[in-house]
């Protein structure tokens, strides 16, 4: 596929079955070349989602220990791929794909060996699915809000066999919201990696908090501004190349290396030219925090400009913070 044989019909389906809920409604890839546009298209832009992720997760010090990965529900397979591309392909032994359409695991199987040539690929069975055997590194991506109850029941089975979980969704509300009850159910079995840099109950789904939402921002590629292919791409599909909001769960039967006192950023931190204003996430709770521009110039400023995850780990007085390091700043070489 290339940027000129791009089926629109078939990727403005798709767009409007994603947005107004019409994916759940049955199968909706029905041809090869609505796959092949679509991963070069709009799955692109969530593997983008997900190497923001696997940036952090790294930061945090976080492989997996498993050799083998589950994309389940894995579309054109665009997440898989990423996980393996940035972990080395040679720290696994196989993958292995699910998706309720035959035609979405069958082009995600031919990518796969294509990349990886002499990994195992291969297309798990309902048996599998039923059966108790256990599941090494979980892969789920933007299927929440296409779930029916027999197969959201489906997927909490796999999560309960499996050795660690990476989950990322859209960065609306309503699905991030529904993760996190998702990570209160699972927080008693699983160690929480990340977003969160702690074990606690979820505040956001605290009394008081129902107009906030756990999300993040992924910085696209900044080559794709001067690409005119991807510029004539937002234009037709209406969208805005810079926006790349998500929310995402990752779970581990490990404890996380991650150690005590780092706080997670939400959303973006608003800029006033006073100060910078930002949801702040941690042990202790939400808080709306305020970083002073003349006290804390070059944090507001990377606050401001970083393309790295909002890791940080505050010095304040109150509600004011009076020092900070990002973890990027300070993970080893090669994180």
């Amino acid at each position: 596929m290339n940027w000129t044989e791009l089926d629109w019909p078939a990727l403005d389906r798709l767009r409007d079955g994603f947005l107004h809920g019409g994916a759940a409604n049955g199968p909706y890839w029905r041809t090869l070349s609505a796959l092949a546009s679509y991963d070069l298209t709009y799955a692109e832009r969530i593997g983008w989602k997900w190497d923001h992720v696997l940036t952090e997760l790294q930061l945090r010090g976080w492989a997996p220990s498993s050799r083998s990965v589950l994309d389940w529900g894995c579309g054109s397979g665009v997440a898989g791929r990423r996980v393996l591309s940035r972990f080395g392909p040679g720290n696994f032994d196989e993958l292995l794909l699910w998706d309720h359409e035959a035609l979405a695991c069958d082009y995600a199987a031919n990518r796969a060996t294509q990349t990886f040539p002499g990994l195992r690929v291969s297309q798990v069975t309902p048996g599998f699915l039923a059966a108790d055997v256990p599941v090494g590194l979980l892969v789920v991506s933007h299927v929440l809000n296409e779930l029916a109850p027999a197969s959201l029941e489906t997927l909490r089975n796999l999560i309960h066999r499996a050795e660690a979980v990476i989950w990322i969704e859209p960065g609306t509300s309503e699905v991030s919201r529904g993760l996190g009850a998702i990570r209160e159910v699972l927080r008693e079995t699983f160690h929480v990696v990340a977003p969160c840099t702690h074990r606690e109950a979820c505040p956001i789904l605290a009394p008081g908090h129902e107009r906030d939402w756990c999300h993040h921002f992924a910085a696209p590629p900044s080559e794709i501004f001067g690409n005119p292919d991807w510029v004539r791409f937002g234009q037709r599909a209406g969208i805005d190349l810079r926006s790349l909001p998500y929310a995402f769960l990752v779970l581990d039967r490990r404890e996380p290396r991650l150690g005590p006192g780092w706080s997670h950023v939400i959303g973006r931190p608003e800029h006033f030219k006073p100060y910078a204003r930002f949801l702040n996430c941690d042990r202790s709770g939400l808080a709306e925090l305020t970083l002073p521009k003349r006290a804390l110039t070059p944090l507001y400023k990377e606050l401001d400009r970083t393309k790295a995850p909002l890791v940080y780990r505050w010095t304040r007085e109150g509600t004011q913070i009076t020092a900070g390091e990002s973890l990027a700043a300070i993970a080893p070489a090669g994180s």
